[in-house]
Order: structure tokens, then C-alpha cells, then sequence
């Protein structure tokens, strides 16, 4: 998803590209968007861009002399998860151009386009940010550092700090890399109660004794997590390019790939947060960590095929679980533990299976006859992700002295950066 720094460099992207054209005529919507139509018309505007947090601001502004002479007009844009602008010739728009903006004739006609392949971008009339958002963690950062500071007992700081740093109030213009990252390098673990971590920074004094020039060092080689929210932020502003993700070009991708420490990086863990977001890091996750969420460390691809992980996937038909009652008990328990190095709650990949005694007689079927689908547990369900129903009880159906359908494990889904 889009996040704060994205959002800055669509606005330089806007304003360097648009800053010389003069557009004309009306604003074209696509007939399958649900955002408002835009009721405006003009001979002769021209188009501006600000970003604050994550939200974009678009003003159409009327050259003097325009017809129908109209007050200028203000779009605030958010880009849900795949939202962006690009310049194409009119007669050659990309596929999900949802918002059109023309140049004026008679120079070669190009289009100002807000492209949104997954539709969940909105744009609102009227110019105003969105009410309840915090200062932007880029371009306001006093304001941004305050605005924590003084609302330390709000609820949401009961959470862990990496849902918090997603609340939008205190922390605009952080996301999901961007929290991984800052949390990455200050080695915070991610489900640690925010508002224990932020007091720290709250009560963090350098000494009176130092100079102003070497407290200006000291916090720049040691920033707290309220500065790295500002400073984080600003290096991805300056890789440069239009965003992250494959569709941007595959030289901004690298760049974007190369500069990440944590996010999706080969050897970090990951867990879902309450919210079903995954957070990327190293180590503790943190006394706030869900219960019985499982974790993986993201393998790197020479090692992704490799014997020791092959247990990870779905078993295999020559891994079937073993038909005798005394095999069922030899089977190991299985446990949570995790390891101080790479946090790994990774569950064993056989499911255990409970003795015959506590199982429901399942009726004989037909000899030779497989079992119809509906007998069988949907893929995907919750008890088979979580390796059974509450109760503990297999999900599977013995018939012919086989076992159908028992759970497999399901790993966790890794989101793609875009």
C-alpha cells in the first residue's frame, strides 16, 4: 500500500511533470468508479499537488480569462492499496485510469491519470484532509511529536506499538514497511505495549553538559522511535522514482528492494497482527504477541527448496499419518517454543492426531469409495489453518482404514509489496 512517502513523491511527480501544461475541458471519470463525479469545466486550468501524511491534495486552478470563469478547485486523494498518477497520450490511457485530466488542444493531447487497478482509492471534493489525522510525519514533524507526546494515555497506546504506529491519528504517513523498518532498527519488538516504549522516549534527556552541536550528533547517531518515524520516511523520498512495487518500473523496485532491512527480507519473521496486517522483524516479538500465532522466518531462494524445509509444506501422500493406534501416541506433542534468535512459533507440521477413544465414530462408507467432497473439511477453513477446531478434536474421516482430510498446515500468506 501506498504510504506517506509515496505519497510526497506523487506529488513531485505531479507537479515537476504537470508544472508546464495547460489542460482543457472536463474532468473525465471512468463509469465503473464509485468515487463522486468532478463538476468542473474550464478552457484553460492548470494543476498543482501537496501530499500531507497519506493524503494528496489536487488543485485545478483557472488561468485568467478562462471559460466558464469558476473559483479554483480542490481534490484530496487516498490511494488505497495500488492508487498512482501517470501522464500518457490521450489516445493511448493505461487500463484503470479511473480520474482524467486533458490537456488543452492543440498541442498533442496528454492525460493526467489516476490509475487504480484494485479500486480502493477514493478522492473527496472540497480540498479538506480527512478530519482526525494527525500531523504528517514528513513535513510536520514537531507537530507529529507533540501530538504523541501529549496524548500518551488515548487507548491506543494500550496496544502494541505495531498497531499503534499504524494509527493514523498519531502516526500519519506510517504503514506496514515503514512500521517494520523503524522497529527493525531499534530493535523494539513489534508486540511490546506502546506505550511503555514511547514513556521511554517521553523521559529520554541528554545531558546539559553537552553543546548544542553535540546533542544535534547525539541524536542523529542515536535517533529515538519518534525520529526514525521523520527520518525513515525521508530515505525512501530520497531512492527517488514514482513508488515501490514492480508496476513503478523494475529500477525504482531494486532500489526499494536494496534499501529494506526487515520488511520481507529473507531470515526476519513474521506474525499477524490483530488486524490481520503482518509484521516483519528479528527476535522477541514481544509480551503482547498473539496467542498461538505461528511464525516464519522467510527463507532465501537457495535455501526455499532445500531438505531441511520440505516439512513446511503440505505432507506429501508417502507422509500420510500412521493407520496404528500405537503409532497415533508416538506421534510428538505438538508445541509452541520459540527460538531466541529468529522467534520462530512455527507449529509441527504434522497435525497431531488424538487417540481413538476421544474421536467420533465415523460410519464405514462403501468399500472402495472415496468420500464425497462435501464430507471433507473446506480448504482454507479456520480449524485447518489453526490444525483443528476448538475442542482439539481431528477434522478428518477414517474410511477404509485411511484417514481423509485431516488438517494441514497452512502457512501464513506473505503480502506482496505492492
Amino acid at each position: 500500500m501506498p504510504e506517506g512517502p509515496e505519497l510526497h513523491l506523487a506529488s513531485q511527480f505531479v507537479n515537476e511533470t504537470c508544472g508546464g501544461l495547460v489542460f482543457g475541458g472536463c474532468v473525465e471519470k471512468s463509469a465503473v468508479s464509485r468515487n463522486p463525479e468532478v463538476p468542473f469545466e474550464s478552457s484553460a486550468y492548470r494543476i498543482s499537488a501537496a501530499a500531507r501524511g497519506k493524503e494528496l491534495r489536487l488543485t485545478l486552478s483557472p488561468l485568467p480569462g478562462a471559460q466558464p470563469q469558476q473559483e479554483p478547485l480542490a481534490l484530496v486523494f487516498r490511494f488505497g492499496m495500488s492508487g498512482s498518477f501517470q501522464v500518457a497520450p490521450s489516445d493511448a490511457l493505461p487500463p484503470h485510469a479511473h480520474l482524467r485530466f486533458y490537456t488543452a488542444a492543440p498541442s498533442p493531447q496528454l492525460t493526467l491519470c489516476f490509475v487504480d487497478i484494485r479500486r480502493f482509492g477514493r478522492w473527496d471534493l472540497g480540498g479538506e484532509w480527512q478530519p482526525g489525522r494527525g500531523p504528517c510525519v514528513l513535513l510536520e514533524y514537531e507537530q507529529f511529536r507533540e501530538n504523541v507526546l501529549r496524548n500518551l494515555a488515548d487507548k491506543a497506546f494500550d496496544r502494541p506499538i505495531c498497531e499503534a504506529l499504524l494509527d493514523q491519528r498519531f502516526f500519519n504517513g506510517i504503514g506496514n514497511y515503514l512500521r517494520a523498518e523503524i522497529l527493525h532498527r531499534l530493535r523494539i519488538p513489534p508486540f511490546e505495549k506502546a506505550r511503555t516504549v514511547l514513556e521511554a522516549v517521553q523521559h529520554r534527556r541528554l545531558s546539559p553538559e553537552l553543546t548544542l552541536s553535540q546533542k544535534i550528533r547525539a541524536k542523529l547517531q542515536n535517533p529515538d522511535l519518534l525520529e526514525l518515524c521523520h527520518l525513515v520516511p525521508k530515505e525512501v523520498v530520497q531512492l527517488g522514482g514514482k513508488g515501490y512495487g514492480p508496476e513503478s518500473g523494475e529500477e525504482d523496485f531494486a532500489a526499494f528492494r536494496a534499501w529494506l532491512r526487515c520488511y520481507g527480507v529473507p531470515g526476519m519473521s513474521s506474525l499477524r497482527d490483530r488486524h490481520g496486517r503482518t509484521i516483519w522483524f528479528q527476535g522477541d516479538p514481544g509480551p503482547l504477541a498473539p496467542k498461538g500465532g505461528k511464525s516464519r522466518k522467510k527463507k532465501s531462494k537457495e535455501t526455499q527448496a532445500g531438505p531441511e524445509d520440505q516439512a513446511e509444506g503440505p505432507p506429501t501422500p508417502s507422509k500420510a499419518p500412521p493407520r496404528t493406534r500405537r503409532a497415533r501416541r508416538e506421534l510428538p506433542k505438538q508445541t509452541a517454543a520459540w527460538e531466541p534468535g529468529g522467534a520462530n512459533f512455527q507449529r509441527d507440521p504434522e497435525a497431531p492426531i488424538v487417540p481413538e477413544e476421544r474421536k467420533r465414530r465415523a460410519r464405514p462408507a462403501a468399500s472402495g469409495r472415496l468420500p464425497s467432497a462435501s464430507s471433507l473439511p473446506a480448504t482454507g477453513s479456520p480449524a485447518e489453518e489453526g490444525g483443528g477446531h476448538a475442542g482439539g478434536r481431528s477434522m478428518g474421516k477414517k474410511v477404509g482404514g485411511r484417514l481423509w482430510g485431516s488438517p494441514r498446515p497452512v502457512g501464513p500468506l506473505v503480502r506482496s509489496l505492492s
